[in-house]
This record gives structure tokens, sequence and C-alpha cells, in this order.
């Protein structure tokens, strides 16, 4: 699978996601993907799954640099994938780790064969 092939799906896959707290009073949280890719893999393409109380770019940018950063992020992000989650963002605590579980989960079994995060 390339990379446009992962961005389409993982596209796709989180457009049948709804934030329940979507810009309630509350909403502080986003949830965000990232393009992985580590062409020694078998399928060298794949997206980590994240949440956060921060501005997802600035998350990004702490995953490079190595700060609170998921090895996945750190050795293998290429890019911060905005629009696959824009129409989720911002939304309440509790449902923004609840949506990296099931976003992840979901991305699995659409066939993205390699996924980090989600927890």
């Amino acid at each position: 699978m390339s990379d446009s092939e992962v961005v389409a799906l993982a596209t796709r896959t989180a457009a049948a996601f709804r934030a329940v707290s979507r810009s309630s009073a509350r909403a502080g949280y986003s949830v965000y993907v990232i393009l992985l890719h580590n062409p020694a893999r078998r399928m060298p393409w794949g997206v980590y799954v994240g949440q956060t109380s921060r501005d997802p770019d600035w998350r990004f940018d702490q995953h490079k640099a190595g700060y609170k950063a998921s090895g996945a992020v750190k050795r293998f992000g290429v890019q911060l994938l905005p629009d696959v989650t824009a129409h989720l963002n911002p939304m309440e605590r509790w449902e923004s780790i609840e949506l990296e579980e099931a976003l992840a989960a979901a991305f699995r079994a659409a066939g993205i064969g390699w996924v980090e995060g989600g927890h």
C-alpha cells in the first residue's frame, strides 16, 4: 500500500466517526493521525493515532524532538494528517481517549497494516 493509499483509507475510515462533545464548553482535546514510513518494513507506510490537549502540530513537533515521544513517530513520522480528524476536533478529554483507541482499531480493521498508538 502506498502513502497516498494509506492516507485515503485513513481518511475514509475516520469519516465514519463523530464526536458528540465537539465544540462543547469543555472541548480542549484533539485526536490526531501521523503518517509513518519505514522502508525496511514489508508494509512500509502506516499511521500513528494519538490524542492531546495541545495543538496537534505542536504535539507532532514534540514527538519529533523526542519529548514524550512515540518511538515510531520520532523515528518514522513523516507528517501530521490534519484532514483525517478535522471533523472531530476539538472534543472533551473522555471522548478523545475513546476515539483514539477506536480510530486505531478501525484503521487496523480497514486494512492498514501498520498502526501505532491508540492507547
